[in-house]
């Protein structure tokens, strides 16, 4: 992905777009963090000292990939959910919020023209870079979503078959006794 990315007023339009999701109980579940193009290159130099403390024989090459991370689109939204435990609405479905904030984001992206990636590779998941960039300790990235411009058209992986995941239920006129 390449410049341009989204202008201020498009990325509001992605962030509208992507709240707008089922939230059973109003609760919020879900948190989006916007890193420029500068807040992208400090975390990418913190996952790279992260990735040296971690793999003390890592190659120049490795450390050169792990800082660009953050960095290979033009905007990053670091999406986090806030699960309220214990409450009335299941955690599942406050987990599904998020991830229909990540799906949101994406969909708004591509109907601006822009592309987008889901990722949850590594720093999204390691505990120092949450903290690093101020999540609460209960929370968790469920999403790394990088929004920018085509530079190759990408191509189509493989998808499942619809004779594979799609099944069709008929009432076998069971009646239920009370």
């Amino acid at each position: 992905m390449v410049e341009p990315g989204p202008t201020s007023e498009e990325l509001e339009k992605i962030l509208t777009a992507g709240i707008r999701v089922p939230d059973h109980g109003k609760l919020f579940p879900w948190r989006i963090q916007v890193l420029s193009s500068s807040a992208q290159a400090a975390l990418g130099d913190y996952c790279a000292k992260l990735y040296r403390s971690d793999n003390p024989d890592a190659s120049e090459q490795q450390l050169l990939t792990e800082q660009r991370r953050p960095g290979q689109a033009p905007l990053l939204l670091v999406v986090s959910n806030r699960i309220t435990r214990g409450h009335k609405i299941p955690e599942s479905e406050q987990y599904l919020s998020g991830g229909a904030v990540c799906q949101n984001l994406l969909n708004a992206a591509h109907a601006l023209g822009y592309v987008g990636q889901w990722l949850t590779e590594w720093p999204s998941r390691d505990n120092r870079v949450r903290s690093h960039l101020g999540h609460p300790a209960d929370s968790e990235m469920i999403g790394w979503i990088y929004i920018g411009s085509c530079e190759t058209p990408p191509s189509e992986r493989v998808r499942a078959s619809l004779d594979d995941v799609v099944t069709h239920w008929e009432s076998p006129g069971t009646e239920i006794s009370a």
